[in-house]
């Protein structure tokens, strides 16, 4: 008998043109955890929506999210690949799983803190930016997802759903899966390019602190060339280098040449070279999924018939969880003939 293969759950909100922090720490992981794994990667349109996104603009981003995953290497054969707000089960169970949070909790949340003082605190804060760990968490449970593949800035919201999970289970009966958190131990966490203290993000100011994965190679070639170094001199990968050390992590993440080959390769030689390569092995690399992109979003046809069938799929499997949700608190079961309306 095969052996049942644990369930992974991950996603990438549209909110901005993806860099290759989002390709070398998630996609690339994602495309060798396809054969282990049965795996949900969704495009999540509904996280996006906490701040205020241009209609046009979220369409256009996310069937390019769409895109870049099948680019990427995540076959729609093996995967089930689905667009967010095309399952309404998340939308619903998000509601239920409200009820069973506490809004201190919400409110310690650091994303949230961050988020919301940037924003002027007060009125001016959305209710959706409180609330996004309980989407996150209802994105996750429905699928009784085993492991969630995050960066250590999301280990608090996995938290936040496996208490949010056993309290429930507590409250009525085993319900959900109780999921866990999976940081790859070879997920390269790519650092901004002008202050590489911070995480890589899509939502920086300065365009000069990332690099987009549909980024010119004339782009890129700036982008590289303009990006905080130090004095040194030195080709090494040390804490108190940051700017060398992220563009080290960057050239061996897209290589496989270790650490330690870059740092003889490039000994005496100082910072033009080792940028210029860097530089060249990004476009290099990009290039091919570049062109796949594009292909694929002259083609919108085969880009619906992947997200039609996937969340055929994903209302499927998340549904019976949902009913099952609502049958504990006591709702009334929907007959089959009134579910739609």
């Amino acid at each position: 008998m095969e052996e049942k293969k644990k369930v992974i759950f991950s996603g990438i909100q549209p909110s901005g043109n993806l860099t290759i922090g989002n390709y070398l720490g998630a996609l690339k992981n994602w495309v060798k955890l396809q054969d282990e794994y049965d795996c949900y990667f969704c495009v999540v349109d509904l996280h996006a929506i906490t701040v205020k996104q241009e209609p046009k603009d979220l369409r256009r981003r996310t069937l390019e999210v769409l895109a870049i995953y099948l680019a990427a290497g995540i076959n729609p054969d093996k995967n089930t690949i689905f667009i967010q707000s095309h399952v309404p089960t998340h939308s619903e169970a998000t509601w239920i799983l409200n009820c069973f949070t506490y809004v201190g909790e919400l409110e310690r949340m650091t994303q949230y803190k961050s988020k919301s003082q940037n924003s002027g605190g007060g009125e001016s804060v959305r209710a959706g930016l409180l609330n996004y760990p309980v989407l996150m968490a209802a994105d996750i449970l429905l699928y009784n997802t085993d492991l969630v593949p995050v960066g250590k800035d999301q280990t608090q919201h996995i938290e936040l759903t496996r208490d949010i999970a056993e309290r429930f289970n507590n409250l009525y009966s085993p319900t959900f899966n109780i999921p866990e958190g999976y940081i790859p131990e070879d997920g390269a966490k790519i650092m901004d390019l002008q202050n590489p203290t911070k995480k890589m993000s899509k939502s920086s100011d300065n365009p000069n602190s990332y690099i987009l994965i549909m980024d010119s190679p004339e782009i890129i070639r700036k982008k590289i060339n303009r990006c905080v170094t130090d004095s040194i001199g030195k080709v090494k990968y040390s804490d108190d280098q940051p700017g060398i050390k992220n563009l080290i992590t960057i050239l061996s993440a897209i290589t496989g040449i270790t650490h330690e080959e870059i740092e003889k390769k490039y000994e005496g030689k100082g910072y033009a070279q080792f940028k210029s390569d860097t530089a060249e092995a990004i476009i290099n690399e990009l290039r091919p999924l570049q062109e796949r992109v594009n292909d694929l979003l002259k083609d919108k046809k085969y880009l619906e018939n992947i997200y039609k069938r996937g969340a055929e799929k994903a209302y499927y499997v998340s549904s019976k969880i949902l009913r099952k949700m609502q049958k504990k608190i006591g709702c009334i079961p929907v007959s089959r003939s009134s579910e739609s309306y």
